[in-house]
This record gives C-alpha cells, sequence and structure tokens, in this order.
C-alpha cells in the first residue's frame, strides 16, 4: 500500500500562503474603491466648479442695491399709504 501524501507538508507556508491571498485580495478591493472614491471626487469638483459659474452669474444679474451686501431691513418696503 503506497503512503498518501501529507496533505498539507508545511503548515507554516501554508499559513504565510493563505495570508498573503489574503492580503492580495485586501489590495485588490482597496484599490477598486480609491479609483471608485477618486471618480467621485473628480465629478463632485465638477459640479462645484458649474455652481461657482453660476452663482457668479446669478449676482452679475442681481439688480446692484448700493448697499455694500449689507441686508435690507423689510420695512422700508412698505408701501406709503401704511
Amino acid at each position: 500500500m503506497a503512503a498518501m501524501p501529507d496533505p498539507d507538508p508545511d503548515p507554516i507556508a501554508a499559513a504565510v500562503d493563505k495570508r498573503l491571498t489574503d492580503l492580495e485580495v485586501k489590495a485588490s478591493f482597496t484599490e477598486d474603491l480609491v479609483d471608485h472614491l477618486n471618480d467621485l471626487v473628480a465629478r463632485q469638483q465638477s459640479q462645484i466648479d458649474l455652481l461657482i459659474r453660476e452663482v457668479g452669474k446669478l449676482k452679475d444679474r442681481a439688480p446692484d442695491t448700493g448697499t455694500g451686501g449689507a441686508t435690507r431691513d423689510p420695512r422700508e418696503d412698505i408701501p406709503p399709504h401704511y
């Protein structure tokens, strides 16, 4: 009868191999996550740039009140017949 080979001849090597495989899987998922987050940040920056341009256009269209950006008192808008 032939002797069956030991399924795990070196348990330390097998443990190291498993840990290395686990680290490679984690590194792969981490790289995918970083790529996804990079795309997300780039998309958000594009949206921020667009919003900054839109706010600039709105400021250009707004009438100049001459108050230097100070808030107006709503009571000043009351019609004179009150």
